[in-house]
């Protein structure tokens, strides 16, 4: 650890604020790997001698990386190394998990927790286009990167339209793959709302987070080319300690 930190140099004279040096030059380290997960960082006041600048300086490049995921403070612990957030184009691009989460150097993995053919719902219905008493299809799954828990997904179908999907293992076929394999329906648009949300305990637990910590929570309907109704209703509630989401917006 001392010898990653005293490779770290700062230019005093150059118009590049010194705390966006040190963070730079942190953040460096951290994608090079040369600080790892886990990792303590030197104290303020210790960093501050060792390169000579005020405690403000280091105080907002920490603050910046921990802003943005990088490093995670605790009071009267330390600052440490954190896995950085998972970036993805959810609001942009109409992609698989699966497939996002290889092009971002991880491993997917789902695990179903249910699926099932559900009562009806009545704020699920309407939304789908369904009677009010008609019968759902529930999937539950739980999607992980490189084996650590980031969304809990729930999903609500058609029973009378879909009901063939009760026979196919979602844990190794996308939801989109098998409507297009078992239903011949090609999911071509989705509307989407975000919201913030706090952690339910069994939502907590399943993610392995903690009740109370910040979720990301979106409603996502799913439609076909050749239906005006959509084919599909999920909530889903990604950990907000885990995720980050872009949005490219063109004038």
């Amino acid at each position: 650890m001392e010898q990653v930190f005293s490779t770290i140099k700062l230019e005093k004279d150059i118009p590049v604020p010194l705390y966006y040096q040190l963070k730079k030059q942190l953040l460096t380290r951290i994608e090079g790997g040369e600080l790892k997960e886990g990792d303590k960082l030197p104290p303020e006041k210790e960093l501050c001698e060792q390169l000579g600048v005020s405690r403000p300086t280091v105080r907002q490049a920490f603050g910046e990386l921990a802003n943005e995921g990088y490093l995670h403070r605790f009071k009267g612990n330390g600052t440490f190394v954190q896995a950085p957030k998972i970036s993805a184009r959810f609001f942009s691009k109409l992609e698989s998990f699966d497939k996002e989460m290889r092009q971002k150097g991880k491993t997917p993995s789902t695990e179903v927790l249910s699926l099932e053919k559900a009562e009806a719902l009545p704020k699920v219905n309407e939304a789908l286009g369904l009677s009010l008493d008609a019968p759902l299809i529930h999937l539950s799954r739980l999607r992980f990167a490189d084996d650590v828990p980031v969304v809990l997904v729930d999903t609500y179908l058609s029973y009378a339209h879909y009901g063939k999907l009760l026979e196919v293992n979602f844990e190794t076929t996308s939801l989109y793959d098998a409507l297009e394999q078992q239903c011949s329906l090609r999911v071509h648009r989705v509307s989407r709302e975000i919201e913030a949300t706090n952690a339910r305990r069994k939502e907590a637990e399943l993610l392995q987070s903690s009740q109370n910590k910040a979720l990301v929570l979106v409603r996502t309907l799913a439609y076909a080319m050749e239906q005006t109704a959509p084919v599909e209703y999920s909530v889903a509630r990604y950990r907000g300690d885990l995720n980050t989401f872009s949005v490219e917006i063109y004038r």
